[in-house]
């Protein structure tokens, strides 16, 4: 399998199946900002709420092939073995991904467990061998990377602002060796423990006491 984040802002993905794996797959979907439709004559209370506010579109009806026009991501999770395979063929002969619930074999992408904080994600796949296993490793990651792990990508987007590639003193080379030096073995606890001042005295020593960073953002963020 090939590792790779999408951008399914605003993009039509459709899931079919009213029951609880389809109402986990569409609010993955929906944080990720997708335009979601829901195939099924059926839909558990949370996606009839959904679908009452506008926040997704529910075609309360057995899937037809023309549900899957326009869309993106195809998501079959119905309980009927037919239908299942039906939309698996018709994904592929229209050219769509297309992921199969409870089936790894039948899907030509895999939805890996995965943790966000904030911008950051991480990710956890086992090519569908053992969501299991992709559950264990992500109960450990989460307790690895807290929240402080937002506040540092927070901060290092600052800094590639202050260094960007329209800066003409700076080489990609410099721009490396700052980063580097940036991420210093204590800044994760530095952040952890809200030595700010720390992080601040750190950050201007190597670019200088110039540099315009908003710490005081990265507090409130924290």
């Amino acid at each position: 399998m090939y590792p790779v984040s999408l951008d399914i802002g605003g993009k039509l993905c459709v899931v079919i199946g009213g029951g609880s794996v389809a109402e986990r797959k569409v609010k993955g979907l929906l944080e990720s900002g997708a335009f979601v439709r829901v195939i099924s004559p059926e839909a558990t209370e949370e996606l009839s709420v959904l679908a009452q506010s506008g926040i997704i579109e529910w075609r309360k009806k057995s899937y037809t092939y023309d549900d899957l026009e326009r869309a993106f991501l195809v998501f079959a999770a119905t309980d009927d073995r037919e239908v299942q395979d039906l939309i698996f063929r018709q994904a592929e002969e229209n050219g769509q991904l297309v992921n199969m619930a409870d089936d790894p074999d039948c899907c030509n992408f895999h939805v890996p467990a995965s943790i966000r904080r904030g911008d950051l994600t991480l990710a956890i796949s086992t090519s569908g061998k053992s969501p299991a296993v992709a559950a264990l490793i992500r109960k450990k990651l989460d307790k690895e990377f807290g929240p402080e792990y937002e506040t540092l990508l927070h901060l290092m987007s600052l800094v590639r602002e202050q260094t960007g590639s329209d800066s003409e003193s700076l080489s990609q080379a410099d721009r490396k060796k700052i980063y580097k030096k940036i991420l210093h073995q204590d800044i994760i606890e530095w952040i952890k423990t809200s030595q700010f001042s720390k992080l601040q005295e750190h950050v201007q020593e190597i670019l200088g006491a110039d540099a315009d960073l908003d710490i005081n953002k990265l507090k409130l963020d924290n």
